[in-house]
């Protein structure tokens, strides 16, 4: 298994741009990774965390998780609706949330499998699940699964840090993107990392 810091090594020597970024930000953080028996709450907080900024996001996640004390499926469907839109949750996350939970109670999607599958049987898996689109599946295949070559082109994050970190006047699209990714290869994760901490500086 490569670690990040070899990853973020490889960029380097892949983009004087990468090699730069990398210079000011350090080696890359990507927190603990999950447990498997976490997963379906990750998901959760990812489902909240949709199009919403960090801040906002958090404090509606954390209003919601007081809902219930263990954050499983059978709690989450035992809640019901009230409860989370009362927390701010919006209606379609709410329903997504609860879809999630369903899937999972009724074993259509098993998350402890998720590990053994190819980033796209990922991808599929999860977006069966009505709210959960490409994006989210992304983010945790990233974030909880360490998938190391995502390229999350839909992010607007990563392509504003992407035209920033190279002096563009305008973000690129997402099929702009999408090529220039190939570069980074087999660690374009890490890339989309360095290029939200462009964002940020």
């Amino acid at each position: 298994m490569v670690s990040l810091g070899e990853a973020s090594r490889a960029l380097s020597r892949a983009s004087p741009v990468m090699s730069a970024l990398v210079e000011r930000v350090g080696p890359p953080r990507f927190g603990p990774k999950p447990a498997v028996v976490e997963r379906f709450e990750v998901l959760s907080r990812e489902i909240v965390y949709q199009q919403l900024a960090g801040k906002a996001a958090g404090a509606i996640w954390g209003r919601v998780r007081q809902q219930a004390p263990e954050w499983t499926p059978g709690a989450v469907l035992a809640l019901g609706e009230a409860p989370l839109r009362s927390a701010g949750l919006s209606g379609a996350k709410t329903r997504a949330v609860l879809d999630l939970a369903a899937c999972c109670e009724q074993g259509t999607l098993d998350l402890t499998r998720l590990g053994r599958l190819s980033d796209q049987e990922v991808i599929d898996q999860l977006t069966k699940v009505w709210g959960i689109g490409t994006w989210t599946a992304q983010m945790f295949l990233i974030f909880s699964l360490r998938r190391l070559d995502v390229w999350p082109v839909g992010d607007f994050g990563v392509r504003k840090g992407y035209g920033l970190a190279h002096g563009w006047a305008q973000a690129p699209t997402a099929e702009e993107l999408e090529p220039l990714g190939d570069q980074f290869r087999p660690f374009r994760s890490v890339a989309a990392w360095y290029c939200w901490r462009a964002v940020e500086a």
